[in-house]
C-alpha cells in the first residue's frame, strides 16, 4: 500500500515521502479502514517537526490521527456486519506508528465510528481532533448552557466547530477573534454572536460593551502563549480559560492577577480524553451530523502526494479552516 512516512522529525520537506508499505492485517478486535482522507493537524506537524520532543518514539512513523474511509476487514471478536460500513477515525497515530496517511490503517474497532452515509466523507477527516476538541471544550466543567463565551481564533478548525459547539449546548451568547474579513464572515455563518477582529478592534472595549462590562465567563484558547494577558482582560472575575493549544511550549502565568480575579484555567488534549467524556462528545456530536446541525470547514483538499504542501500550509497557518489529503 502507499503510505507517507518519516524517519527523523525536521521540515517537511526534508522528512516526508511517499513508500510502499505491506498492507496491514486486522487482529483481535481491530478493523482495517481502506481510507478515503485523511485530516492534518496542527499536532500532527509539531509532532513531525519536534516541536514536542525530539526523539521519535518508532523508527518510521505514518502520520496523521484524523480520516475516514471504509471498513474492509474485521478481526476475531468484531461482527462481521461492520464491512462495508462508513467510518471516521480517532487517535489513529497517537501512540501508535502508523496513521492515516496510508491506504490503509489498521485499529481497535472503538476508534473506527460510523459515519452517515448522506455525508461528504472528506468531513470524517475533520472530527477525530477539530471537533472533539471543540465539543469538550465546551462541554468540560459543567459547559457554558446560560453563559458567554468566547473562542480565540473562530474560522480556524476547532474555532468553527466551537462556535457550533457552544449554540447547540446553550451558550447565552458567543463572541470570537478572527484576523480578517473572509475569516469573519465563516465566523459569522457558524453563529457567532459578535465577531471581532483582533488585528484591528479594540478586543477589551468591544467584550466590556457586548457584555454590560463584565467579561466573558468562558474563554477556549488556541495559543495560550499569545493571548493570556488579553484573556485576562477580557475574562469575568470567577471565570474559566479553557486552552487546548499554545504556540510556545513553556509560558509565563500572571499569577497575581488571576489569583485576585479568581480565574480557573483548564487545560486538556483531545487524544487523552476520559472514556466518559469521548463517549458523550461522540455520541453528540453524531447526533448533529444525523441532524445537520453541524457545518463544515475544509479549507482545501489536496491528494496525499502532497502531504509536504499540506504540512507547510497547517505549521504556517495560512489555512482557514481544516486541511484534508485525499487518499486513491
Amino acid at each position: 500500500m502507499r503510505a507517507a512516512v518519516y524517519e527523523r522529525i525536521g521540515p517537511a520537506g526534508e522528512v516526508l515521502s511517499i513508500v510502499d508499505l505491506p498492507l496491514p492485517v486486522a487482529g483481535p478486535g481491530e478493523v482495517r479502514v481502506k481510507l478515503g482522507w485523511s485530516g492534518v493537524n496542527p499536532s500532527d506537524v509539531k509532532t513531525r517537526s519536534g516541536f514536542r520532543s525530539k526523539t521519535l518514539p518508532f523508527p518510521r512513523i505514518v502520520p496523521h490521527s484524523d480520516g475516514a474511509g471504509v471498513i474492509d476487514e474485521v478481526g476475531p471478536g468484531v461482527p462481521r456486519t461492520r464491512v462495508g460500513q462508513p467510518v471516521w477515525l480517532w487517535n489513529a497515530a497517537w501512540q501508535r506508528a502508523y496513521g492515516t496517511a496510508a491506504e490503509f490503517v489498521v485499529l481497535p474497532a472503538p476508534q473506527a465510528v460510523p459515519l452517515p452515509k448522506n455525508l461528504d466523507p472528506a468531513v470524517g477527516a475533520c472530527l477525530g481532533i477539530p471537533a472533539l476538541t471543540a465539543y469538550h471544550a465546551m462541554a468540560v466543567d459543567g459547559g457554558v448552557a446560560g453563559k458567554s463565551v468566547l473562542v480565540a481564533g473562530g474560522a480556524g478548525a476547532v474555532g468553527h466547530y466551537a462556535i457550533q459547539c457552544a449554540r447547540h449546548l446553550g451558550a447565552r451568547q458567543i463572541l470570537t477573534t478572527v484576523s480578517g474579513p473572509g475569516k469573519a464572515a465563516l465566523a459569522k455563518a457558524a453563529g457567532a454572536d459578535l465577531v471581532l477582529n483582533y488585528r484591528t478592534d479594540d478586543l477589551v472595549a468591544g467584550v466590556q460593551a457586548a457584555t454590560g462590562g463584565q467579561g466573558v465567563e468562558r474563554i477556549v484558547e488556541v495559543d495560550l502563549a499569545a493571548n493570556i494577558g488579553t484573556d485576562l482582560a477580557l475574562l469575568k472575575a470567577g471565570g474559566d480559560i479553557v486552552a487546548y493549544g499554545s504556540g510556545a511550549a513553556e509560558i509565563s502565568i500572571p499569577f497575581a492577577s488571576m489569583i485576585m480575579k479568581d480565574v480557573r484555567l483548564r487545560f486538556f488534549i483531545v487524544y487523552q480524553l476520559g472514556a466518559e467524556d469521548r463517549s458523550r462528545a461522540i455520541a453528540d456530536l453524531g447526533a448533529m451530523l444525523e441532524s445537520g446541525l453541524l457545518s463544515h470547514n475544509i479549507a482545501l483538499r489536496l491528494p496525499l502526494e502532497r502531504i509536504v504542501e499540506a504540512h507547510q500550509l497547517v505549521e504556517q497557518g495560512r489555512a482557514a479552516g481544516n486541511v484534508v489529503l485525499e487518499i486513491g
